[in-house]
């Protein structure tokens, strides 16, 4: 239109326009904008006055909202303090592989075995049992094999899986876990990153394992064969560089989590006095403190400082509040099908942030533990 309509943008008309247009449809900022021009419409400052009402537009939110998002926490203080390796432990599951468990004239009988691998979240060592089934009495016997080797545990963390579950449900291990001092955390459902410090160890080691199998040239896997492969793969993992290793030829020296655990110091070089040397040789106890100290102060110099750093989840964001209706990301079916739900209680971190919520569906009165990134907010709690 050559003469189109001029509208201030701040006026409440240019508003009522924008949403008449938009409602038509759903349909994006420039295609908004096109069908006010074609109607002979020009609204100053239209971009902003058009992309301010897609913004809070309820159906626009379900269509093509993003999930909620927040800045990545700060590291945990179990991460953060020196002490006894295993203290502070991520426990998962992983596998399965096939092994051969007899062998009769009409063929092999096969049967599976898993993973369970234990990850120290402060020196980054590992350790791996074999279960036989993933069922509870398994998981709580791998439990019980590795606390006896490992000793006792201040913290488990683990995500909500069945046999986790489980474990915790059984009222002889859960008095086992007190008589230990032991606690158990359960991060929320659908949160994987949440437990991505032990599911790196995972694919590092199944990385790892896997290439030994290759090598071997096992068809026929037995669970002797396997659980040997599975220590080899767990030393190899264990004996890996923390930091990136230095280019000077003359620096030979690197941290690694079996430092702590064999109180070998391989090629580390020697920076003792005359007296602690003595000392050190004189008694095993205080060769074993000596190494282990050596082990934490260059964990502090160099592993520590490479924890600090960030490359996304770096901006603070709203926080969910309670009483915000929100859409609940299920996999499962269509985004158009995805449940509404009202926020019921959130549980804000150390630093005041939230990153998991109570989330009750008002169409079945149900009330799940859901972290923020499944949930697209869709209207603001007053």
């Amino acid at each position: 239109m050559k003469h189109p309509v001029l509208i201030p943008g701040k006026s409440h008309i240019a508003k009522l326009l924008v949403l008449h247009y938009h409602n038509n449809g759903h349909s994006g900022r420039q295609l908004t904008e096109g069908a006010l021009r074609d109607a002979g419409f020009w609204i100053t400052g239209g971009k902003r006055v058009i992309s301010s009402v897609i913004h809070r537009c309820v159906n626009c939110r379900k269509l093509r909202g993003k999930t909620a998002l927040q800045r990545m926490a700060d590291l945990p203080q179990e991460r953060l303090k020196a002490g006894p390796p295993f203290s502070q432990v991520g426990v998962d599951c992983f596998g399965p592989w096939e092994v051969v468990t007899r062998k009769t004239r009409g063929g092999a009988a096969q049967s599976k075995r898993w993973g369970m691998i234990f990850s120290c979240l402060t020196s980054r060592a590992i350790h791996i049992e074999v279960l036989e089934e993933m069922s509870t009495s398994s998981c709580i016997n791998a439990l019980r094999r590795f606390m006896a080797v490992r000793g006792k545990v201040e913290t488990f963390w683990s995500d909500r899986g069945s046999n986790f579950v489980g474990v915790l449900n059984d009222k002889v291990f859960h008095t086992y876990l007190e008589r230990n001092d032991t606690e158990w955390k359960l991060n929320p459902p659908h949160a994987p990153h949440m437990g991505g410090v032990w599911e790196r160890m995972i694919g590092l080691f199944k990385g790892i394992l896997n290439g030994i199998l290759l090598e071997a040239k096992q068809r026929d896997l037995t669970h002797e064969t396997l659980a040997t492969f599975m220590m080899e793969a767990m030393a190899i993992v264990n004996a890996r560089p923390l930091v990136p290793l230095s280019s000077d030829p003359e620096d030979t020296s690197f941290l690694s989590p079996s430092m702590l655990l064999t109180q070998k110091h391989g090629s580390i070089e020697e920076v003792l006095v005359e007296d602690c040397t003595r000392n050190m040789y004189k008694a095993q106890w205080k060769r074993v403190q000596i190494l282990a100290d050596r082990f934490w102060k260059q964990w502090r110099l160099r592993y520590l400082q490479s924890l600090q750093q960030r490359r996304k989840w770096i901006s603070t964001e709203r926080n969910v509040k309670k009483g915000d209706i929100v859409l609940l990301r299920d996999k499962e079916v269509k985004r158009n099908l995805w449940p509404l739900g009202i926020i019921e209680s959130v549980s804000p971190g150390d630093d005041g942030l939230v990153r998991q919520v109570q989330v009750r569906l008002p169409s079945t009165g149900k009330t799940f533990c859901r972290p923020i990134h499944e949930l697209i907010l869709l209207v603001e709690a007053e």
